[in-house]
């Protein structure tokens, strides 16, 4: 009788059914079918790239705003025109941020979400007039 581990024979003389494998190992049977199922969808290759545009363009706008606003804290305190128009380009850019971040998602850039782009001006024009 030529048994294997998953056909081991029950106390009734019968053999168990054999185990069905998980699906996260590759199928030694079926190769090219089991790496084909384990592919994403362009579908889902598309949403992984727009998430990780939107990131890139978010995170490198707001580190952009963020030099503005350093830059308004350590100018000269005569300078309060400067220093306030500083503040003002700083949530220019934070809004052109989030809007960049929606755009890419394919959403209209007029949202609510825009009023988070103001938060780097606020927290610059905090820590410039504090």
């Amino acid at each position: 009788m030529n048994e294997t581990a998953f056909d081991t024979p029950l106390a009734s003389g019968k053999s168990s059914p054999a185990r069905r494998r998980p699906r996260h190992l590759l199928d030694p049977e079926d190769l090219r079918g089991s790496h084909q199922r384990s592919q994403g969808t362009a579908e889902s290759l598309g949403r992984v790239q727009r998430w990780v545009m939107s990131v890139l363009v978010v995170t490198t706008l707001e580190h952009l705003a963020g030099g503005v606003a350093l830059v308004a804290v350590f100018t000269d305190d005569a300078r309060l025109d400067a220093r306030i128009g500083l503040n003002v380009i700083t949530a220019v850019i934070g809004c052109l941020a989030v809007a960049a971040g929606l755009m890419i998602h394919k959403r209209s850039p007029l949202s609510w979400w825009l009023l988070l782009g103001l938060l780097p001006g606020v927290i610059g024009a905090w820590f410039t007039f504090a």
